[in-house]
């Protein structure tokens, strides 16, 4: 891991790991992911490296209440996650599987009080094209990542990713928005 200071936005945590490997990457304690790049891979295994980016979350909402790992899904299908309990992502995990040639998933989620997500809004396909590099970052302060959808070509042997992206209400909240 390395840090990258930033006059507006602080220190931002970023990670990279290898191919064909499993990883588990946490952001510290109050920040979140805002970037995920990766790059295909063919030879080897038809993987892609990954890297991720986190930064501390603005002042207004505080310090996380609780943490967990939320639902993983399995490797060599379709997936759709996101945070349960208004959470969002400060990490995620990651297992490589050779014998189909993917990965299973699963997002490290933190709940901020009880704050609830607006004005949510998935990405479009990231990579734009199967095999192609991808590049996620925060496209605007105050969005905050929530979860994904990913798809999986069978023949290509690869991920598409939407992410799904929301603001957090300013207030606490009492309902759990879906």
């Amino acid at each position: 891991m390395s840090d990258i200071c930033l006059f507006v936005f602080g220190c931002i945590v970023a990670f990279e790991h290898g191919l064909r490997v499993g990883f588990n990457f946490q952001c510290p304690h109050g920040e979140v992911m805002v970037a995920a790049r990766s790059y295909y891979s063919e030879q080897d295994g038809s993987d892609r490296w990954w890297s991720f980016e986190c930064q501390p979350t603005p002042e207004g909402l505080g310090e996380p209440s609780d943490c967990w790992w939320d639902d993983i899904n399995r490797a060599g299908i379709e997936w759709t996650s996101t945070c349960t309990r208004n959470g969002l992502v400060a990490g995620i995990q990651s297992k490589y599987f050779e014998s189909v040639l993917d990965r299973e998933w699963q997002f490290y989620c933190c709940y901020y009080k009880r704050r609830c997500p607006y004005s949510c809004m998935k990405t479009s396909d990231i990579p734009a094209y199967y095999r192609e590099e991808g590049e996620l970052v925060i496209p605007s302060y105050g969005y905050f990542i929530r979860g994904a959808q990913t798809t999986f070509s069978g023949v290509l042997r690869d991920r598409q990713w939407k992410y799904i992206l929301c603001r957090m209400t300013d207030f606490d909240c009492d309902f759990e928005n879906f």
